[in-house]
């Protein structure tokens, strides 16, 4: 294992030993070892006093000192170290009301939350405890919380999200007494931060296939403390070529959508999310969702706000999934999608061509054909290259020279100019300071001077 350890890492423990002190590689770092992945996270338990590691360094930042750790600045590497500890209550579900220096790492150990994070290596001195079989768990793919799950879990309700997540960005199962916890302590989610949950559903919607966490997290009764808008979806059947309910299409979605790009994910997770609201069922049994884009914007704002995302965030999410409803076809002419373009805005095409295809693909279970959706955005490109004719900055004229024209400020000012877009969407070539000004005038006399 300590060939995939970089030498900042070994001269790190050896500083350590050389001051008679003990340290470990603890927790993911020691668990991607074991899997033979190259560890980029490291975090260090030591015997040492936070006041002697503070002692041993030039460039310490006391990160949370009263707890026991500090972050240690060395070879320009930052490295979170913590002093063996045993923990009081936690009265807050999140952190301990005491903290209590202890001399055995084993007893460290016991704190942690799932045996594959409950195993401690030094590589200087060649020794690996696994006091809690977390290295057979990982060779059986499988996350078991350490002794009573549900004590776990009461002590910090986020530990259930992560068993969900790892679950998911591992590919491991759940072991069913850990499973079991969950689904009694699922309300607890409830006392936890909204940040903490929007990290762990960032960390889950990066794995290869989000849908395993998202199912798990219905299993276990704890989608709807996070997400109660997606479960409403559960059992929300569509029809006609549909093939899932509302919250499977959407978790397959999510899936199909590309994996390092978190506003997609997010946007293919919650495209639908206002189907069951949206949702008329007509005499004949058809079951339609007029205006479910709409609304599924809203909710998306309104989930994203909750979670506290970035203001950039929310409104890039909730753009696509306001604009993915549009259904292109070879008639469409270029005015059409000069229009189109003018609608949604060029930075949003790509990206929603992708969530239009991650949908597409989530209908049936099936790959679809995407060459409609590759024609199209061709044709966006042609019309980026050769017109640039998409927003009324665009214009050969703009406010001032209408009203140099004679047309009053005023909102009718930002009816005209609206006018005038749409008349150089439909011919670029119209898009000169003579024609429009005479189209101006015209339109202002016709339509709103002397409307017939």
């Amino acid at each position: 294992m300590t060939r995939r350890l970089p030498e900042t890492v070994l001269s790190f423990i050896r500083a350590f030993h050389e001051r008679g002190f003990e340290c470990y590689l603890v927790g993911g770092a020691v668990r991607n070892l074991i899997l033979r992945h190259d560890p980029s996270d490291f975090d260090f338990a030591t015997n040492a006093p936070p006041q002697a590691v503070m002692k041993s360094f030039r460039r310490v930042i006391p990160t949370g000192v009263q707890h026991g750790t500090v972050t240690v600045l060395h070879r320009g590497q930052s490295y979170e170290v913590t002093t063996y500890r045993c923990e009081g209550d936690y009265s807050d579900s999140r952190r301990p009301d005491s903290v209590e220096f202890v001399g055995d790492i084993r007893e460290d150990l016991k704190r942690r939350d799932f045996t594959m994070n409950a195993m401690a290596f030094d590589p200087v001195a060649a020794d690996f405890l696994d006091p809690h079989h977390g290295e057979r768990d990982i060779h059986d793919r499988l996350i078991r919380a350490i002794g009573d799950p549900r004590e776990r879990f009461a002590e910090d309700s986020l530990r259930m999200l992560r068993a969900v997540r790892f679950s998911a960005q591992l590919e491991f199962e759940i072991d069913a007494p850990t499973k079991q916890a969950m689904r009694t302590g699922a309300p607890g989610i409830a006392s936890v931060s909204h940040e903490r949950v929007r990290d762990e559903l960032n960390k889950l919607l990066a794995s290869r296939q989000p849908s395993v966490g998202l199912r798990t997290l219905d299993d276990t009764g704890i989608l709807p403390w996070i997400l109660p808008e997606l479960a409403e979806g559960i059992g929300v059947e569509q029809r006609g070529n549909h093939r899932f309910d509302v919250f499977e299409h959407s978790v397959r979605a999510c899936d199909a959508a590309p994996r390092d790009r978190l506003e997609l994910r997010l946007a293919a997770l919650l495209h639908d999310v206002g189907k069951p609201r949206a949702l008329e069922v007509g005499e004949d049994g058809g079951r339609r969702f007029h205006g479910h884009d709409q609304i599924s914007a809203e909710m998306t704002e309104a989930i994203l706000r909750r979670l506290k995302y970035p203001n950039r965030t929310i409104a890039r999410v909730t753009h696509l999934v306001r604009h993915h409803m549009f259904n292109y076809t070879p008639e469409w002419t270029d005015a059409a999608v000069r229009r189109f373009i003018s609608r949604v805005g060029v930075d949003a095409i790509s990206d929603l061509i992708a969530l239009r295809a991650a949908d597409g693909e989530a209908v049936r279970g099936e790959r679809v054909d995407t060459r409609p959706l590759g024609e199209f955005a061709r044709r966006v490109e042609e019309q980026i290259r050769t017109d640039r004719l998409f927003t009324i900055q665009d214009l050969a004229v703009n406010g001032h020279d209408l009203m140099s024209a004679g047309i009053p400020r005023g909102p009718m000012l930002g009816v005209v100019l609206e006018a005038l877009l749409e008349t150089v969407l439909d011919d670029p070539a119209q898009n000169t300071r003579e024609q429009l000004l005479e189209i101006a005038g015209r339109f202002y006399e016709e339509r709103v001077r002397n409307p017939s």
